[in-house]
């Protein structure tokens, strides 16, 4: 069975960090790479980090030196460290292939940066 389950969202001040983590069956993880997205009511989903099985990575420009995308292929885990968040990146966060595979969609988990 095809899984993907995102975790480590909650409340957060404006520049201050957390993490997030996601754990996908090897079907959608294995050989792939990986991407976080996030997304607002009223928006379409945006494509935030990506990372390939070979570590290398890329950023949207906004969120590009302040948000570190890695992955454990240990593990079937990817991370995403975010760092001086702002109210901005208050989003549901979802992780998938990239590019992403439209069943292969989790629950996502809520970040929101308010003060």
């Amino acid at each position: 069975q095809v899984q993907v389950v995102e975790s480590g969202g909650g409340l957060v001040q404006p520049g201050g960090s957390l993490r997030l983590s996601c754990t996908a069956s090897g079907r959608i993880f294995s050989g792939k790479t990986m991407g976080w997205y996030r997304q607002t009511p009223g928006k379409e989903r945006e494509l935030v980090a990506r990372i390939t099985i070979f570590h290398n990575t890329n950023y949207a420009d906004s969120v590009k030196g302040r948000f570190t995308i890695s992955r454990d292929n240990a593990k079937n885990t990817v991370y995403l460290q975010m760092d001086k968040v702002k109210p901005e990146d208050t989003a549901v966060y979802y992780c998938n292939s990239e590019p992403f595979i439209s069943q292969y969609w989790g629950q996502g988990t809520q970040v929101t940066v308010s003060s």
